[in-house]
């Protein structure tokens, strides 16, 4: 297949959905054919309804596009959706789209525990993709869902999974400080949050202590049996654009010295069959010798936001080793998430 795969983005006026539209911009195997939104926002052009809100222009082809509906019928051609819809109305309208033999790759919530559904990280387990071999077969759907994981998961994850491999992980401690963006436009009111940091971010706790285990678990034909990992999560909300900060602590099952683990973080590659798909981080993991690094400002966009930045690893008093962990929450935990996803998707379907 030498012609690019049409793909819709459903949600397309929301923040995730804007950046989907920049994301997508210019890539070399997918043109977005459709955008879907809100029934009010339906026959509209995007420009016309849109609260464009990130620093770059508008892409010029997403101008004059007429939104669609969500369901099959709003995306005309298109072969794959990329979902930037709440966890709420994902739940309902995904499952049409694999029912009608179109792919979806989602950045929601509502379908990451279903024990048939992927929530994949290509850099750390695209083997999971063959789940989607089950969830067709016990759903007679034509085509499946695949999810990415929370936002905060993902650049904790990446960071894991070396360890992981490598020396084992018996538990996991980690304090978030996430960026407002993860909680969307307009997200939180400035009065909440200028001159503070807010201790709760609702549901979020639980998704970090449990999608990692899903993620670095060991796939077993076609179920994946959790990773035996306990992790304390606590989560905070903090007046920074985007870029989450996660300091983490880490108990090792077999103990290994700081320039063992910095070894292993340098040296960590995705797996052969996803590195060098068009969104692969390079690297996937870069390792700050700073004192003060990473910092959001500075560092959130490593590897065009792609890249997973460690830094400030050192000795833990109660585990083994404790670093800090920054990720572009909007680009490498969302959208460049799902793209990633769908381009691995494409390979293993034989679309390219």
């Amino acid at each position: 297949m030498t012609e690019r795969i049409p793909v819709a983005v459903l949600g397309a006026t929301g923040m995730v959905g804007q950046r989907f539209l920049q994301f997508l911009d210019g890539h070399p195997w997918f043109e977005v054919v459709a955008l879907t939104a809100s029934e009010g926002r339906v026959g509209r052009r995007y420009r016309e309804v849109v609260d464009w809100r990130l620093p770059q222009p508008m892409p010029v082809w997403a101008e004059d596009m007429v939104l669609g509906p969500t369901s099959p019928a709003g995306v005309g051609e298109a072969r794959l959706v990329f979902s930037a819809l709440p966890s709420g109305v994902a739940r309902e309208a995904e499952p049409q789209f694999a029912a009608r033999g179109i792919w979806v790759c989602s950045n929601a919530s509502a379908y990451r525990r279903e024990p048939d559904v992927p929530l994949l990280v290509p850099e750390v387990n695209p083997d999971h993709i063959v789940l989607i071999e089950r969830q067709r077969r016990e759903r007679g759907w034509p085509a499946a869902i695949i999810t990415n994981p929370n936002c905060t998961t993902t650049g904790l994850v990446i960071a894991l999974a070396p360890l992981h491999r490598s020396f084992g992980l018996k538990w996991v401690f980690v304090a978030s400080l996430q960026a407002l963006s993860g909680a969307g436009y307009p997200g939180v009111p400035s009065l909440a949050i200028l001159d503070n940091v807010i201790p709760h971010i609702p549901g979020e706790e639980d998704k970090v202590e449990w999608e990692p285990r899903k993620i670095l678990g060991a796939l077993e034909g076609e179920e994946v049996r959790l990773a035996d990992v306990t992790l304390s999560a606590h989560t905070h909300r903090v007046p920074v654009w985007d870029g989450h900060t996660l300091a983490v602590s880490v108990a090792l099952a077999r103990p290994a010295s700081l320039d063992e683990v910095v070894a292993v973080l340098e040296g960590y590659e995705a797996p052969a069959s996803t590195r060098d798909l068009p969104s692969a981080p390079r690297p996937v993991i870069a390792v700050r010798t700073e004192p003060d690094r990473p910092q959001p400002r500075l560092d959130r966009d490593t590897g065009r936001g792609m890249t997973t930045v460690v830094g400030r690893v050192r000795p833990d008093p109660l585990g083994h080793v404790k670093f800090t962990v920054l990720s572009h929450n909007t680009i490498r935990g969302a959208v460049g998430g799902a793209v990633y996803n769908g381009e691995w998707l494409a390979r293993y379907l034989g679309w390219r």
